[in-house]
């Protein structure tokens, strides 16, 4: 299982995350910001536990983050 965080108010919105991981970010309409899909917020940190299956995919989506605000981590 891998844990994926976001802080969603630094997004500044260029879709990257959603170009490497469809499956798991979704543009907002709202506000231009990227949402991490299933994630529950809690103090400005939006988070979600997935299976391995998405762990190739959600590094490669920190490492396109222009303003390093998606992290992974093996839990």
């Amino acid at each position: 299982m891998i844990r994926i965080t976001q802080q969603r108010d630094k997004c500044i919105g260029c879709n990257y995350c959603v170009e490497v991981a469809l499956q798991r970010w979704r543009m907002s309409k709202k506000d231009g910001k990227c949402t991490l899909i299933g994630a529950k917020e809690k103090r400005g940190f939006h988070s979600v536990i997935v299976g391995d299956d998405e762990l190739e995919e959600s590094l490669e989506a920190v490492k396109v983050c222009p303003v390093k605000i998606i992290k992974v981590e093996k839990i």
